[in-house]
């Protein structure tokens, strides 16, 4: 039996093995440290745990590449779980390795500590290799580490507990312009107040379709006193096959008011497909299930009709955003949202086609209609998904934690600030379901630029009276975050028609 890390020491607490060579890593680094080399390190075999549901001790082990006795396997069903009982030394930040290996594909399982859910991790190759969540902080003492079944059907071999390596500031630095060289003034004055206050302010954001005085911006209002800075909103009811099933679009017009109100706006595009590809719920055509539409065949050229559908489809959203760029609004856009999840046709076909459909978009919508007052965001939450720097000015994540769940994601945060663009983007919180602590965001280094909260059940009970629903984010959480001195609200934007540009954007 072969292990992949070579361990300096076993000090038996228990059934547990532990290494332990120093101290947790608290701090933060300037741009250009030498390598890291860890001072802690813990190691615990996953056979020697608590198990829970399926999970189970493989007693006739095939695999190589484990250290121990063995590994478990059987993350099959909801509730199938590995919980670990961890000493920490001290005080400090600390990267968690579930040294795993698939059985088949890339796999996503959820990590709780004490119960809470820090984060995911992902186990991509089918031998024993790290899966890793870094930079979690926790205090000197007893923990439980869990790991849930998300995708399951993992073999876990042990559990790694290394110190963090010091934070880079410099993810913080965003000296690049606007992907689009022809960016109007007032994408350009936006994107450099945003630049500006990246990495020591967080915007506060809400999705309302009802646009700035819908029901989730007046609940939010009434409980905390603020109003967010950045309304975000959806194209959807424009699509030509919801126009065609008699919707109408009002988000143009919305989004006109919200920015003379001050606030800036976000939007994204639920995109029902065009009606010959649609096979089921019409209302629900941008879901995978509802429809038949291949985009590899469209985005290859072997269904031409299909892509002449799409084109046509994008001709109409663009035509609202010729009206918002007339109107000198400047919008961060983002469109094809998700992808990677497969949920969406977009991502049903794979990377490639994705990523076709994304600069096709981007050139038609730049070149063809000159909408230079968008600031693209992209938000296909996987590296093979991203299409390039030269078409993404901010990367965008969704995360959905559970119920009351204020951690700050730290390790998302830093995946997609180090892993997809080969310089500094900045990242933003483009959906959530819970409200993170800003302490806690500020404590960890997870600067977000922006949270914005899903619309719905997520801040009120009822669409029909205005009453705040604490299942996902709790009242007093709420007012915390909206009157944090570090969170931006509507109330603390400057005049972003007056915005000095930055020299070099």
């Amino acid at each position: 039996m072969n292990s992949k890390k070579v361990l300096v020491g076993t000090i038996l607490m228990g059934v547990l093995g532990m290494v332990l060579t120093g101290c947790g890593n608290k701090g933060t680094k300037e741009k250009g440290t030498s390598e890291f080399e860890p001072m802690v390190q813990l190691s615990y075999e996953a056979e020697q745990m608590t198990l829970q549901g399926n999970v189970k001790i493989v007693s006739d082990p095939r695999m190589d590449g484990f250290s121990g006795e063995t590994y478990v396997d059987g993350f099959e069903d909801n509730g199938d779980a590995c919980e670990f009982e961890v000493e920490i030394p001290e005080d400090g930040f600390y990267d968690l390795d579930f040294v795993s290996a698939s059985c088949g594909g890339e796999k996503t399982n959820q990590i709780l500590v004490d119960g809470e859910v820090a984060g995911t991790v992902k186990t991509e190759e089918e031998t024993f290799t790290d899966a890793v969540l870094k930079r979690i902080y926790m205090s000197k003492g007893r923990h439980t580490v869990a790991l849930h079944k998300e995708w399951g059907w993992i073999l876990l071999d042990r559990l790694v507990i290394t110190d963090s390596e010091l934070l880079d500031q410099s993810i913080y630095e965003i000296d690049t312009p606007l992907c689009n060289p022809e960016a109007s003034d007032e994408a350009r004055a936006l994107y450099s107040y945003l630049c500006d206050i990246y990495g020591t302010k967080i915007l506060s954001g809400q999705t309302c379709d009802q646009g700035p005085y819908g029901k989730e911006i007046q609940a939010i209002k009434k409980t905390t006193g603020k109003l967010p800075a950045v309304i975000a909103m959806d194209f959807m009811d424009y699509s030509p096959s919801r126009v065609a099933h008699g919707t109408t679009g009002y988000t143009t017009e919305y989004a006109q008011t919200a920015w003379e109100n001050g606030q800036i706006v976000a939007m994204h595009w639920h995109w029902t497909a065009p009606e010959p590809y649609i096979t089921g719920d019409w209302g629900g055509s941008f879901y995978t299930s509802n429809t038949n539409l291949d985009l590899a065949k469209i985005m290859s050229g072997e269904d031409e009709e299909g892509y002449e559908l799409l084109m046509s489809d994008m001709d109409v959203i663009a035509q609202q955003l010729t009206i918002l760029k007339d109107a000198h609004v400047p919008i961060l856009f983002r469109p094809l949202h998700e992808a990677s999840g497969g949920w969406f046709w977009w991502g049903a076909a794979g990377p490639e086609s994705y990523k076709k459909l994304y600069i096709a978009m981007y050139e038609k919508f730049t070149k063809e209609y000159g909408l230079n007052n968008l600031i693209w965001v992209w938000n296909g939450q996987d590296k093979d998904w991203y299409p390039g720097d030269e078409y993404v000015d901010i990367i965008g994540e969704d995360i959905y934690p559970g119920e009351h769940v204020y951690t700050s994601q730290i390790s998302k945060y830093l995946n997609a600030a180090t892993n997809y663009s080969t310089g500094h983007k900045l990242v933003y919180m483009t959906e959530n379901g819970c409200v993170f602590d800003p302490e806690l965001a500020k404590r960890d280094g997870a600067m977000w630029g922006m949270w914005c909260t899903w619309q719905g059940e997520f801040v009120v009970k009822s669409m029909s009276i205005i009453t705040l629903d604490e299942t996902y984010t709790e009242e007093e959480m709420l007012k915390k975050a909206y009157n944090d001195e570090d969170v931006i609200t509507l109330e603390d934007l400057p005049d972003l028609k007056t915005y000095p540009i930055r020299e070099g954007f």
